[in-house]
């Protein structure tokens, strides 16, 4: 999608959304999960990426869907010590992550798995200061860019790795209002326009 750096989309933004796996992270092959901190590959730029937020003043939230605990693959215990330990990483890289909400469920059965958009909600009244309007999501599929147009909040699609890439990528990228390659570009795009 072209995208003018003089048109000013992403002016007011105070609260960046992420997805995680396939934005900070290497995406596991289709049917493996990112379970434990040895699975966990940053993308290159990543941590960069999140210290450039920070050093802006905005807030960085992570969202994630996390079916592999709804299908026993792993548990939310595990999925927090990861959280734990990528902030622990983070902090040695001068970078912080604000908060994390996490979807446990499998398909269908949550008002909080992307593209529904209850963790974003949850994110709302967690930090009363932040709205739909001065926020941003930077996500890898599709139900990431369809939460986005639920909320009214501005989107960023990460192309990744057309190996990894899920089903709908072409219409998550028509959806969004950028598309980039990753996510540190996808924030120097953000801090161009202030």
């Amino acid at each position: 999608m072209p995208f003018s750096p003089a048109t000013p989309r992403f002016t007011g933004i105070r609260s960046v959304f992420l997805d995680r796996d396939g934005v900070i992270n290497r995406k596991a092959p289709e049917g493996e999960y990112v379970a434990h901190w040895r699975d966990f590959h940053f993308l290159p730029g990543a941590e960069a990426a999140i210290a450039a937020l920070n050093q802006s003043g905005r807030r960085v939230i992570v969202v994630t869907n996390q079916r592999g605990i709804a299908l026993g693959r792993y548990t939310s215990a595990d999925v927090e010590a990861l959280h734990a330990q990528l902030r622990q990483h983070l902090a040695a890289q001068g970078a912080h992550i604000d908060a994390f909400y996490c979807c446990p469920h499998d398909k269908n059965q949550c008002d909080c798995r992307k593209p529904k958009t209850g963790l974003f909600e949850q994110a709302f009244r967690d930090f009363p200061e932040a709205s739909p309007s001065t926020s941003l999501i930077i996500g890898d599929s599709l139900s990431d860019i369809e939460a986005a147009q639920k909320l009214g909040m501005r989107s960023i699609f990460i192309e990744g790795d057309p190996e990894t890439q899920k089903p709908g990528a072409g219409k998550a990228a028509s959806l969004a209002d950028a598309v980039c390659p990753s996510l540190l570009d996808a924030v120097g795009l953000v801090d161009q326009l202030g």
